[in-house]
């Protein structure tokens, strides 16, 4: 029986992982055709939009905190059978990142400049650098027309993935990705009678396939409600009930506080390490771009893995969550070692796919190499937070996540880059080594068992 329940358990996460992985590794596809394609136009056009991205991802973690929030209960409601529950955080949902949509706009849009030239005071060439800032500023004012219909995604995708339906976005990010791919290659080399665009072609061709994305997602929800009614009647009012409101706003605004934190803390390590030169943007650029897409893999596991536990808490099932994390992080690391092995494998070929210099392909190798080397505490930290926020734990994760990186990580960096002579590649390596202290703290919680909580009614 015990064998029964536990290969029950491993096909739940894996039945969620796979779509939630595919989705996820379809819209960092996505990025990285942008980025590589535009990384063909030139060293600047590719250095501009590499700022101008961390702007966005900014933003993107916001309302990725955003909807995690409601979804730490909606997954809570659908294990206890609640479906008007998980109508109400989907409500939730849409109110919240609307707000943060149109706010976040208005910044891009006004203060844009000001953001842009934080990154782009390191030392090289200053008409190098000018046209990087001018990319970066096409790239942007039209990528904020992508951010309702990317925050919309996001409310339906993760209110699906709540009730183990995966498939449906997935599907979507497919069609999105083809649309982008195809785009790309007409906007911003100038195929087939369009314009040639450079990096606003990117931004065109990004903004369509999220329209294409949402349209998607929401007909093909409601074209199945019957599989999953929380979509019927949920925008005939936007009533939430008072006690759902409070309860969410209680574990929510902390945890997208604590996103929204945590992108810029990781902004300013970026800032920091472009101190030491404009080769040093666009190579991190490329490492981070191909990064994302490897980490996919645990990222989407630790997802699943969250998604599992919830719903094992909803249900009452306090006990045998518990004793399910440490399987989690078990096999977090297995996937890490084998995805930071076929990181590592290709360090030496991917900077070759930019039209960049030297320079930057041989900085932007050895920094996948530390990436590779990290992976496994990256992967780890990963889903002990994961774990920590399926039981509703909104304070210990705003602290374990970006509290250690304003705490530690920041100050560290600052120190370093400011006081010290020391290069790139020991700024990078020693930043990602903290990461050992953070999953040191994570089992510390993970043993006290104070996270596994059942939050719902």
């Amino acid at each position: 029986m015990e064998r029964t329940n536990k290969n029950h358990f491993y096909r739940r996460v894996i039945a969620l992982m796979i779509p939630v992985l595919l989705q996820n590794g379809i819209t960092n596809v996505v990025n990285m055709l942008d980025n590589v394609m535009v990384g063909r136009v030139g060293t600047a056009q590719m250095t501009g939009v590499s700022v101008a991205s961390q702007l966005i991802f900014i933003f993107n973690l916001t309302i990725f905190g955003a909807v995690s929030g409601a979804g730490i209960f909606g997954a809570q409601f659908f294990g206890s059978g609640d479906t008007e529950g998980l109508r109400q955080t989907f409500r939730f949902k849409i109110i919240m990142v609307s707000v943060i949509s149109l706010g976040a706009g208005a910044l891009f849009y006004f203060w844009g400049d000001s953001f842009i030239a934080m990154f782009l005071r390191g030392e090289g060439d200053p008409a190098l650098a000018r046209v990087a800032a001018q990319s970066a500023r096409n790239y942007l004012l039209i990528m904020i027309i992508s951010l309702i219909p990317f925050a919309l995604v996001q409310c339906w995708a993760s209110t699906l993935r709540e009730t183990g339906r995966s498939a449906l976005p997935m599907a979507a990010g497919l069609v999105a990705m083809g649309v982008n791919l195809i785009l790309n290659y007409f906007l911003i080399f100038g195929k087939m009678g369009f314009p040639q665009l450079d990096e606003s072609g990117a931004a065109i061709a990004t903004v369509i396939s999220r329209v294409v994305e949402i349209a998607i997602v929401a007909a093909g929800t409601w074209a199945t409600r019957k599989k999953g009614p929380f979509i019927v009647g949920a925008f005939r009012h936007f009533r939430i009930k008072l006690t759902v409101v409070k309860s969410v706003l209680a574990k929510g605004i902390p945890l997208m506080l604590n996103e929204t934190l945590w992108a810029s803390a990781l902004a300013v390590l970026n800032r920091y390490y472009s101190t030491r030169g404009l080769s040093v943007v666009a190579a991190n650029n490329i490492n981070t771009t191909f990064f994302n897409v490897f980490s996919v893999a645990f990222f989407s596991f630790s997802v699943s893995a969250g998604i599992v536990l919830g719903q094992m808490l909803g249900a009452g099932q306090v006990q045998e969550a518990k004793k399910a994390a440490y399987k989690m992080l078990l096999l977090s690391i297995g996937v890490s070692v084998v995805v930071g092995g076929s990181y590592a494998a290709i360090s030496g070929a991917v900077p070759h796919f930019y039209n960049t210099t030297a320079e930057v392909r041989s900085i932007a190798t050895g920094l996948m190499l530390i990436c590779a080397a990290a992976m496994p505490f990256e992967s780890l930290a990963n889903t002990e937070y994961f774990i920590i926020r399926s039981g509703g734990q909104a304070f210990i994760t705003f602290v374990f996540d970006s509290g250690f990186m304003w705490v530690l990580c920041v100050p560290v960096i600052v120190l370093l880059a400011k006081f010290t002579g020391l290069s790139i590649f020991w700024l990078y390596g020693i930043v990602q080594l903290l990461n050992v202290v953070k999953c040191l703290i994570g089992f510390i919680v993970l043993k006290s068992g104070r996270w596994a909580k059942k939050i719902v009614n």
